[in-house]
C-alpha cells in the first residue's frame, strides 16, 4: 500500500480509503435488495481484511445505508482496530436547524460509531445554500470547539457545487481538508481539476470520492475497451480510473466503496504502486479520448448517491437513470426493457412522478430530474 503525507497535519494516509456507501447487502425475502440491509458479517471481514493489508483511511456519513453504516464501522472498528484507522463521518447540515443540532448530531454519531473521537469531520455535501445555512448559524465557531474539546481532530468537507463557491468556502476557515467528486469524466465538472489544484496551492488536503463514477468505468463496450487498449501497458478500465487520479500529487486519499471482497482484493492490487506523476503524455492523451467517446454515451450524470431518495410518490430515480444510461451506452437491449417493465410493474417507472420538484432540490450533480425522468420513460417504453 502507498501512503501519502497530509504535510499540514503531520500525518499520513493509504491513497486508497474505504467509501462505506456501497458495503454488500442482504436480500430481502422477496429476492429485491435494499440499501439499508448491509451483510455484516461479510462487510466486517472486508473491512478488517483492508486495514490488515494496509488500508488506514475509512469514510462513512450519518445517512448511508440508511443510517446503519456508522453502526457498522462502529462493529468493524472492534477489537483493536479503531487505533490503526483514521476515521471520517459527516455532519448531515440538512437536519441542522439551530446550533444546538450540531452537537446533538455529532454526539449521535459517536455513539453509533462506539468512539470517543472522530478523526476527520466533514460538513455534508456543502453547496452554495446549505453552506450559506450553516455558516449563518455559527458552524464555524462550533467546529472550533469541537476540535479543542477532542470530539473530532480535523475538520473538513465534503462538495457538490460549482469552483466559485468551493473557492468561497476554502476561503473561509483554516480547514484540515476536503473531498470533492473527481473522475476522468468530471475534470471540468463541479470543484474539478482546478478546484483540486486551488485545494493544493493552499495547503489543504484532498479527498476523492466518486472516481469510478458509481461503479460505471467497471462495465465498457467494445469501442472504450478498443481504446483502453490502444495503450502500450494494458490495464483494466477500472485501473486506468484510479491511476489518473493517484496522478495528481494533489491528490491524499482516493475513496472506492467495495460491495465485494473480488472489488476489494483488486483495488488493494491497484493502490500498491499508486504513485504521483507516474501518467506519460501519450497515456494522458488516451484518457482524453476516452473522456470524449464516453461523453457522446451518457444521457444523465447521475451517480446514483441516492440524495433524491425516498421519491415521495416512489419512483425509482437512480434506478431509471442507471437503466437509460446503460441503455445509451450498450444500445437499447432486452435486459434494460425488462428491468424498466418491472419497475412498471411496481408503480416505481418515471410515469409515476408527480413533479414536486423535491429531488432537484437535492441533487448533488444539479440535474433536471423531472424533465429527464420524462425522456428516459419516452425511449425505454417505445
Amino acid at each position: 500500500m502507498q501512503y501519502r503525507k497530509l504535510e499540514k497535519l503531520g500525518i499520513e494516509c493509504s491513497i486508497f480509503g474505504i467509501g462505506c456507501m456501497r458495503l454488500p447487502l442482504l436480500a430481502n425475502p422477496d429476492g429485491s435488495i435494499s440499501s439499508d440491509r448491509i451483510d455484516e458479517p461479510e462487510a466486517i471481514r472486508m473491512l478488517r481484511y483492508a486495514i490488515d493489508h494496509g488500508v488506514n483511511y475509512i469514510d462513512t456519513a450519518y445517512g448511508y445505508h440508511g443510517g446503519n453504516s456508522e453502526r457498522l464501522v462502529g462493529k468493524a472498528l472492534k477489537d483493536g482496530y479503531r487505533e490503526k484507522v483514521k476515521l471520517a463521518t459527516k455532519l448531515p447540515v440538512w437536519k441542522a436547524n439551530t446550533y444546538e443540532d450540531f452537537d446533538m448530531l455529532l454526539n449521535e454519531q459517536l455513539s453509533k460509531l462506539e468512539t470517543e473521537y472522530i478523526d476527520f469531520y466533514l460538513l455534508h455535501a456543502l453547496n452554495k445554500a446549505s453552506w450559506e445555512k450553516v455558516r449563518d448559524m455559527g458552524i464555524l465557531d462550533w467546529l472550533k470547539d469541537a476540535r479543542s474539546s477532542g470530539r473530532i481532530r480535523y475538520a473538513g468537507f465534503s462538495f457538490h457545487d460549482e469552483f466559485e463557491v468551493f473557492k468561497e468556502i476554502v476561503d473561509a476557515f483554516d480547514w484540515d481538508m476536503c473531498q470533492i467528486q473527481l473522475n476522468i469524466l468530471d475534470a471540468d465538472k463541479q470543484a474539478g481539476v482546478i478546484g483540486l489544484k486551488y485545494a493544493g496551492s493552499k495547503g489543504i488536503p484532498v479527498v476523492i470520492m466518486e472516481p469510478l463514477r458509481g461503479g460505471k468505468f467497471a462495465a465498457v463496450t467494445e469501442d472504450i475497451k478498443e481504446l483502453w487498449n490502444q495503450a502500450e501497458t494494458k490495464r483494466s478500465p477500472v485501473e486506468w480510473a484510479f491511476r489518473w487520479l493517484y496522478n495528481f500529487p494533489e491528490v491524499t486519499v482516493i475513496l472506492s466503496g467495495v460491495s465485494t471482497m473480488e472489488q476489494l482484493q483488486d483495488n488493494l492490487r491497484i493502490f500498491e504502486n499508486a504513485l504521483p506523476d507516474c501518467m506519460t503524455q501519450d497515456e494522458l492523451d488516451l484518457v482524453e479520448k476516452v473522456r470524449a467517446l464516453y461523453e457522446s454515451k451518457t444521457r444523465v450524470r447521475c451517480t446514483a448517491c441516492e440524495y433524491c431518495l425516498p421519491c415521495p410518490n416512489g419512483v425509482s430515480i437512480p434506478g431509471i437513470f442507471g437503466i437509460y444510461n446503460d441503455a445509451s451506452t450498450f444500445g437499447i437491449k432486452d435486459g434494460h426493457i425488462k428491468r424498466y417493465k418491472k419497475l412498471i410493474n411496481e408503480n416505481r417507472d418515471a410515469s409515476q412522478c408527480i413533479e414536486c420538484g423535491n429531488c432537484e432540490s437535492v441533487c448533488p450533480q444539479h440535474i433536471d430530474i423531472i424533465d429527464k425522468l420524462k425522456e428516459a420513460h419516452k425511449i425505454l417504453t417505445e
